[in-house]
């Protein structure tokens, strides 16, 4: 007697699995492009990632302080005393997590929505156009961690006086990495799809360099206490929240937020710019 065949083996795959094995497949060769374009100008983007902290570092945590009277002639010292490159080092990771995850999209966008429309070449593969945006948040999230890394011992071992740092919660370093590396490609994605080709060199110095100056990078959040409404003007900045993450993670001596404030505000910032982004994308390649 023939026994009945398992139908179980023989149906064939549903076709949700095979359309989300499709975009998997089309998501990583997307992944691994940009991945291989990064490995051919890994020198530049190192470059880009170091010059900016290094020069900082040098002056004000090297220069200043083997200068004679240095103390007096540092703006932080009356705050940070001798210890101003711990009060430095988790801001020149958040800065360096923001310039490169700004960087990694914003520019990059600018080329492809100019007059050779080199973004056509990516939406038409096998994918949801929203996805590709989101592949674009994902790479730049990991270019943002790699800048972390090596701020890290630049920041460490340049001045003078080094650092006094701890990490007693790994979980906690890590989300707030990956939270602030992704919202740093949330932002420039928003940034490259609203601003116009042309105009992208105009925003860095518009809305990258005062957000940076703002976002308690040089100083914590709680040393605003005598200036309040500055003190709440920069909450809606999320670069304070990405410098007071790592700050609470790496040097938790220092004043800090309460880190539930911190993922909260990361979390948010992180969807409502992935969904501007992605709506200013769409908009952009379908209209």
């Amino acid at each position: 007697m023939t026994q009945l065949a398992n139908p179980s083996r023989t149906a064939a795959a549903p076709p949700q699995t095979t359309a989300l094995v499709q975009y998997s497949r089309a998501f990583a060769g997307l992944f691994l492009r940009d991945l291989f374009v990064l490995r051919r100008e890994l020198f530049p983007f190192v470059i880009r990632v170091c010059m900016n902290p290094l020069l900082f570092l040098f002056v004000f945590t090297y220069v200043i302080p083997h200068m004679n009277g240095g103390a007096a002639m540092n703006p932080t010292a009356a705050m940070a005393g001798n210890a101003f490159s711990t009060v430095l080092l988790p801001g020149l990771m958040a800065v360096a997590i923001m310039f490169s995850g700004i960087a990694a999209v914003a520019l990059p966008l600018a080329q492809e929505f100019g007059v050779t429309r080199e973004i056509d070449d990516r939406v038409m593969c096998p994918l949801p156009v929203a996805a590709v945006a989101i592949e674009k948040i994902c790479f730049s999230a990991l270019q943002s961690m790699v800048a972390a890394a090596i701020v890290y011992p630049l920041a460490y071992y340049v001045p003078a006086v080094h650092p006094t740092t701890h990490v007693g919660n790994w979980p906690f370093l890590l989300v707030v990495v990956v939270l602030a590396s992704l919202t740093a490609g949330a932002l420039g994605l928003t940034i490259g799809t609203t601003v116009k080709p042309q105009q992208i060199g105009l925003i860095f110095g518009v809305v990258v360099i005062p957000i940076t100056f703002l976002g308690c990078v040089y100083y914590p959040w709680a040393a605003l206490t005598h200036i309040r409404w500055l003190q709440v003007g920069v909450l809606v900045n999320p670069i304070v929240y990405m410098s007071e993450g790592l700050r609470a993670a790496i040097t938790p001596s220092l004043p800090h937020m309460p880190p539930a404030l911190i993922l909260t505000m990361l979390t948010v910032a992180l969807c409502l710019l992935t969904w501007l982004g992605i709506r200013g994308f769409l908009r952009r390649v379908i209209g």
